[in-house]
Order: structure tokens, then sequence, then C-alpha cells
């Protein structure tokens, strides 16, 4: 796993940067459970195209916004 600290904190100034954040979250996820950038391309067009694998992809995303949205005491 890559050392480089590319999370310093969870704190947003505004719900969209935060949805951002849930989007990157997400996206480092995958990249980290499947680190064969080789992989990821070839099996792109498969999820791209499956709506199953999408509305899991966007359960994710919503989830780690539901946690951003937390840390940053829904921006109150």
């Amino acid at each position: 796993m890559d050392a480089t600290i590319w999370l310093e904190s969870l704190q947003t100034k505004t719900p969209q940067q935060g949805f951002e954040l849930a989007i990157k979250l997400s996206r480092m996820g995958v990249k980290s459970t499947q680190p064969d950038m080789d992989v990821l391309q070839k099996l792109r067009p498969d999820y791209a195209n499956d709506a199953s694998g999408l509305t899991a992809a966007s359960q994710v995303i919503a989830l780690n916004f539901q946690t951003i949205s937390a840390a940053n005491n829904y921006w109150r």
C-alpha cells in the first residue's frame, strides 16, 4: 500500500466539498482493493454498464458522505 498521506482530514468547508471527498474515498477504496490498474481498466466496461454495480457504487459514496457529514457536524 502506498505510504503517501492523501487524507489529512474529513473536515471540509462545504457539503459540495464533502461530497467530492466521499467520491474520492470511494475511488481510493476500489484502488486499494484492486491495485492493478490494468485489471481495473479491463473491468471498467463491465461495471460501467451494469445497473447493479452502479447502484452499489452510489451506496458506497452515500455511506462515505454520511460519515463526512457527521464529521463536519452537518455543516452547522
